[in-house]
């Protein structure tokens, strides 16, 4: 592996900037991410929402408020007033080390990767690269497994 393409996430589910806020919190609970890429009219990307951003538009527990109103307050935030546009992209023929080494720098949980035109072609995240430790790790462990048998 020496390319972001060969790493990231080509499965990807990116919401449109006029989209509200409810559709994030479903579509993140629904097929378990925490970075939803958002897109304009044109499908180009246009910025980010994580996790942590939609905890910090959340009301409060404290605030006693349910879950049903804070659906209903959801239904009324468009994407593009909260997301994060200022955000950091790579492509598919950068480094991947050039790539991890930005992620650790910023401390970002992810980055989008974009074409020449700024259309979305995938995503790397923290969550791929921890595989990929986990995979060399293995492959290590293995190869001083082969180094041990040997007379």
């Amino acid at each position: 592996m020496k390319y972001v393409a060969d790493l990231m996430t080509q499965d990807i589910f990116p919401l449109k900037s006029d989209q509200t806020l409810n559709v994030v919190r479903l579509l993140m609970r629904t097929v378990h991410i925490r970075h939803v890429p958002i897109l304009d009219r044109n499908e180009k990307f246009v910025g980010l929402l994580s996790h942590r951003d939609l905890l910090a538009y959340s009301i409060s527990k404290l605030a006693d408020i349910n879950p049903l109103e804070q659906k209903e307050i959801d239904r009324h935030i468009p994407i593009k007033d909260v997301m994060r546009t200022e955000i950091a992209t790579t492509t598919e023929t950068t480094e991947l080390k050039e790539a991890i080494a930005m992620m650790m720098k910023n401390k970002f949980g992810c980055l989008p990767v974009v074409d020449k035109e700024h259309y979305l072609i995938g995503i790397i995240t923290e969550e791929d690269i921890s595989r990929l430790a986990i995979r060399l790790l293995e492959k290590e462990a293995e190869r001083q497994k082969l180094v041990q048998v040997k007379p």
